[in-house]
């Protein structure tokens, strides 16, 4: 079993032409000897978004704090605190800060994937 705060993970910062302000955390992971799943945490700053891309595995989104969009491939959908979202495989998807606070929200992902 790992119980650990959010902040006391090494976060990796995101800042560049592709994703901008964007931090992550694996929270649960391979390293921890998760075997199915891995949990990430993202923290988003205003006028931040991450890459615009698609992969072949699902994922799910929980947002926890902040305003913002996510990118469905074809539209901007509003999204805050407790709204949860799907991404199927192969859909093209963004998130980007719509807000002036961090938006914050985790992100399950399947084994194999990269995790961050």
């Amino acid at each position: 079993m790992k119980i650990t705060p959010f902040n006391k993970v090494e976060p990796t910062l995101f800042d560049n032409e592709i994703a901008k302000k964007t931090t992550g955390r694996v929270l649960v992971g391979r390293a921890d000897g998760a075997e199915n799943f891995c949990m990430r945490l993202f923290e988003v700053a205003e006028n931040g978004y991450s890459p615009r891309h698609s992969h072949d595995w699902e994922h799910e989104i929980f947002i926890h704090q902040g305003e913002g969009e996510v990118f469905n491939g074809e539209a901007w959908t509003p999204v805050f605190p407790g709204t949860a979202v799907f991404i199927p495989g192969g859909e093209e998807h963004q998130i980007r800060n719509s807000g002036k606070a961090p938006l914050v929200f985790l992100c399950l992902i399947p084994k194999g994937a990269p995790e961050l």
